[in-house]
């Protein structure tokens, strides 16, 4: 086996090693939560749905891959190529959008009662399932030329000026200019939810500065309580933007191909 081979091999393997049981033990809280109060609240069901996500694209992604670099199974025809491209770029889209509506709506949470964003968050929790299946429909359709223009590796001979190698499979396009529209799509369905979950981890932070800010010359205990409970939740909004903000990204733009 190839020492590249090899490395890509391990490294796809630990991520199954975490992702599939993380992913799984979240899922099964939550569905345990589910059959003792019969109900999610909205934050919970996107946590939820968020985790599925995840982990598919570790079960599409990463299990395959690690399977196929030790060669323990060969699953990557015409047709197993055009299904794992087809699944795991919509899942990993999905898994972005979804991490920007769980942003969204906790930001929208913090809206004091009674003001416009607290009646949009209202509303955003009512038609969450027309949320989700408006992100599947969209993502779904954006990433259908995986369908159209994946091929097995053993028709690497159609492979000339416009295709894509992405490992076990080929993503051949008919044209340069079907390829490049086909990676702006990608890259702005991507990109634009990042942006979005960003200013929305922004807004958080500024709306906390502030409370901070109101409460800092207090003096009674009261206002120390809620003065330490503000830097509290500031510390970990930063965290989770950094995490977010900053490593989606990341992540994104280094599995787009």
């Amino acid at each position: 086996m190839p020492s590249e081979e090899f490395v890509r091999g391990m490294l796809y393997l630990s991520l199954t090693i975490v992702g599939v049981p993380g992913n799984t033990a979240v899922i099964l809280a939550f569905l345990l939560l589910l059959h003792q109060e019969s109900r999610l609240l909205p934050a919970d069901a996107i946590v939820l749905h968020l985790a599925s996500v995840n982990l598919l694209v570790v079960g599409v992604r990463c299990l395959l891959e690690t399977l196929a670099s030790f060669h323990v199974a060969s699953i990557f025809g015409d047709i197993g190529c055009k299904a794992v491209i087809f699944v795991y770029r919509t899942s990993r889209a999905l898994s972005i959008w979804l991490t920007f509506v769980l942003s969204a709506y906790q930001c929208l949470s913090i809206a004091p009662p009674g003001s416009r964003w607290a009646s949009a968050r209202a509303l955003m929790a009512r038609y969450l399932g027309i949320v989700f299946l408006f992100l599947w429909l969209l993502n779904t359709c954006m990433s259908s030329a995986a369908i159209l223009f994946s091929f097995g590796r053993q028709n690497n001979s159609s492979l000339i000026n416009h295709g894509i190698n992405v490992e076990f499979c080929y993503v051949n396009f008919p044209s340069k200019l079907s390829k490049q529209a086909n990676g702006a799509s990608q890259v702005t369905r991507d990109v634009v939810p990042m942006a979005l979950m960003t200013l929305a981890s922004l807004i958080i932070l500024v709306f906390l500065y502030k409370h901070s800010q109101q409460v800092k010359g207090l003096r009674s205990s009261s206002s120390s309580s809620s003065s330490g409970g503000g830097g509290l939740w500031m510390s970990r909004c930063t965290c989770w933007w950094l995490g977010v903000g900053v490593g989606a990204p990341i992540f994104s733009l280094s599995l787009i191909k």
